[in-house]
């Protein structure tokens, strides 16, 4: 699946943007949350990719557009074999959420077999009580990654 395809069934585009949520603060989105993986010893194959489709580029991209609240500096990709070129936000290759359904919602923060998944977060939310920390690039108290 693509982002075109993903984009025509479901709301996705072929740009990220930041969307604000009461938990996280501002997440990487491009119609839904996107996550990051901190993957453990079983891979994400097939039936993982049923629950955590891959963020996957159409053909010919190289990355995505960056948005409102993006840095386009860290915006990438991978050749992921079996999957395509997948996104990637600073490095860690993004996927969605299979019960996330609407922007702001954030379902998909917690560990299962494949590993630890975390929504991208831009920055925090400034409410106090969120339990998340602001370090760059380590796992927020909350369970979000931030850049």
């Amino acid at each position: 699946m693509s982002l075109v395809d993903a984009g025509a069934a479901s709301g996705h585009s072929a740009k990220l943007s930041a969307v604000t949520t009461s938990k996280f603060g501002k997440v990487l989105s491009d119609g839904n949350t996107v996550y990051t993986l901190k993957a453990s010893s079983i891979p994400c194959t097939k039936k993982c990719r049923k629950v955590w489709p891959p963020v996957v580029l159409p053909n010919g991209m190289k990355h995505l557009a960056a948005g409102h609240g993006v840095l386009a500096s860290k915006l990438g990709s991978k050749k992921v074999r079996g999957v395509g070129r997948q996104a990637t936000y600073g490095g860690k290759l993004l996927f969605w959420y299979f019960r996330d359904t609407h922007p702001g919602q954030v379902n998909g923060a917690f560990t299962d077999k494949w590993g630890k998944w975390s929504p991208v977060v831009l920055s925090k939310s400034s409410s106090s009580g969120s339990g998340a920390t602001s370090t760059t690039g380590s796992s927020a108290g909350s369970g979000g990654v931030s850049f």
